[in-house]
């Protein structure tokens, strides 16, 4: 199953990555975005490294990495 999943977020991040203008175009732009990252392209930066976030994450989602990732990030503030 984390195979099908996993796939399934790297597909989501490749769409994302390679089709931002037309999730810009149907969605629009994004008041923060544009705010934090630029005023021309804040929002297609934005897309971009949210769809790069979805590949990482599913390729360490078919490896079976992502628990020992997670852990060695993010496990130390959740474990006493």
């Amino acid at each position: 199953m984390r195979y099908i999943i996993g796939i399934l977020m790297a597909a989501i991040g490749v769409i994302l990555v390679l089709k931002t203008e037309w999730f810009i175009q149907n969605f629009g732009t994004s008041a923060w975005a544009e705010a934090k990252f630029g005023y021309n392209g804040g929002t297609r930066l934005m897309y971009k490294l949210v769809g790069t976030a979805f590949i990482f994450f599913g390729f360490l989602t078919v490896t079976n990495m992502i628990s020992g990732f997670l852990f060695g990030t993010v496990g130390k503030i959740f474990i006493r």
